[in-house]
Formats: C-alpha cells, structure tokens, sequence
C-alpha cells in the first residue's frame, strides 16, 4: 500500500522535557495505525504536530507525497488531516448540526439548517454513527459527543482521521460501535491512526503498531499478525511484564473509611454521585471501575 503520511525525524521540546527524540512514522493508504506508549510517552505531541496544533523543532512531514509545514490545524485539514481529541471541542448549547458547521467557510450569510440536518443526517448514516443532527450537545451521551467530533472531520473531507486515546471514555458496547465505524471508514479508503496504551485494543483494531518510550521509537510499524501482547509491553515499558499475578486471598481487617449515602455534582451542575456507599478495611485494596465522567474524580 503507497504511504499517505511520512515524518521523518521529529523533535519537540518543551521546557525541561524532550516530548519527540527524532521519531520516525509513517502511515500507509486505507490502514489502522495504532501509536501506543505508556502516558507520557509523547503519543499525543507527534500526532499534535501532524494535525497541526504543534510546529516540530525539527524533522519533516510529507503527505501524499508532498512535503508540507503546518502552522493551523486548518492547514493539516485541508491536506485531509484530521483529529479526534481526547477532551473534545464542542458547544453544548448548539446543536450538532452547528457544531460540525462552525468554523467553515460555508454557509456565509443564510443558514438552512434542514438541508444541513439532512446533510448530516446521511453522513452519520454512511458510517454508522448515529446522532441525531437536531440535539443540542448538553443532551448527548459522552460517546455520542465523540461522533459528533468524527462526524466533524468526515464533513471537512478527511482523509487521515487521527484517534486520541478514544476508548477512555467509552463503554464495552459503545466500542465495538467504534471499531465497526473505523472499519467502515478503512473500506472507503481512509487511513486511521489509533493512539492508546491499551495493549487488547490495539491487538484487536490496529493493522500495524509504531510504540514510543520516553518520547523515542522503540518498535516501528510492527504487524500485530507477527507481533504479541508481551513483546510490545516490553517495548512499552522496557522489561518484561506479567500479566497473571498469582496471589492469596486478601483477609482485611478493621474499616479504616466509611463511606455513607455520598451525593454530589459535577463542575457543570449535574448529578455526579448519587447516594454511593462504600467501606475500605485495613490491608485491601478496593477498585472502582467506571467509564472516564461516571464521578471517579469527584468521589476522589
């Protein structure tokens, strides 16, 4: 398959840390590239510059074969370059019609939103996303706000769709959704890069892995049909890493916390917890398991 993208020697600095060490990477025509490293590793800051949101310090950038500088993400999207961030960028109070609309050149002075709705309506049809173009964004669910970003790019004409870690906020259901939607873009042509630290994820989605370390290259463009969970954990972190931890069964002692009954909102005002319970007793540790928004941070 020809490369759509090539960057070749990419450094960033930023004061005290050395994000990119003269990192290589490359992305081939109708793939899913998976960018995975531990947090920190300086994932996000490569695909930053690519997308255009970052200016490398050093290094070179070609795209369909053209060797390109991006100063704005506008640049990178009209050379059909687009990313889905991890926090995403959108209004509540606009509707997702308005939101995939703004900051375009088109409508200049009369909005059809019907037409537009329709518009929109089909694109989400086409690869699976589905939204309703009419809701305002308050009123979505934090995986159907994630479509609305792609839904975005896709009506700019991307061709290059660049994933920020998009798992973290999604439920086991909301996913496989993704996964099929990122299947359905692959069978039009477009290639796909998939950043994450999530070794399954990777495993399952991704046509080649590129892993990072410390902001350096430590595997590039590995197949996952010739590669394992275990080599690229190694890669990863550099040693090897254990999976299955055999231990005794826990015997807990006094409750050191209590928690009782616990209400509380969130930074917008809506409900975060309601009513959680919960005891920890000396010499356990006690997990809370949720999708990325469910109140971890506010119980914490």
């Amino acid at each position: 398959m020809p490369l759509f993208v090539e960057m070749h020697g990419i450094v960033k600095r930023f004061p005290g840390v050395l994000a990119n060490d003269h990192v290589d990477f490359d992305l081939k025509h109708g793939e899913i590239h998976a960018l995975l490293g531990e947090n920190g590793a300086g994932k996000s800051t490569l695909m930053n510059i690519l997308a255009g949101l970052y200016q490398p310090d050093a290094g070179l950038i070609k795209v369909k074969n053209q060797l390109v500088d991006f100063s704005s993400p506008r640049d990178a999207i009209q050379a059909g370059i687009g990313m889905v961030h991890q926090h995403f960028m959108l209004v509540p109070t606009q509707s997702v019609t308005e939101n995939i609309l703004l900051g375009l050149n088109r409508p200049r002075f009369f909005l059809n939103l019907r037409e537009y709705d329709n518009e929109i309506g089909a694109l989400s049809e086409r690869f699976g996303l589905k939204v309703d173009p009419r809701a305002k964004i308050w009123q979505l669910s934090v995986g159907e706000q994630q479509r609305v970003e792609i839904l975005k790019m896709l009506y700019r004409g991307t061709d290059i769709l660049i994933m920020d870690e998009p798992t973290a906020v999604l439920a086991p259901q909301e996913i496989e959704d993704l996964f099929k939607t990122l299947q359905a873009m692959i069978s039009e042509g477009k290639s796909i890069v998939f950043i994450s630290h999530k070794l399954q994820e990777v495993m399952a989605i991704a046509d080649r892995v590129t892993v990072l370390r410390k902001g350096r290259i430590t595997a590039a463009g590995l197949t996952t049909k010739g590669t394992t969970r275990q080599e690229l954990a190694r890669q990863m972190v550099g040693r090897d890493v254990v999976f299955h931890i055999e231990k005794k069964p826990a015997t807990p002692g006094k409750i050191v916390l209590h928690v009782d009954n616990v209400h509380a909102e969130n930074d917008k005002g809506l409900h975060a917890l309601k009513g959680i319970s919960l005891d920890v007793r000396a010499g356990e540790i006690v997990g809370l398991a949720g999708v990325a928004g469910n109140g971890q941070r506010e119980l914490a």
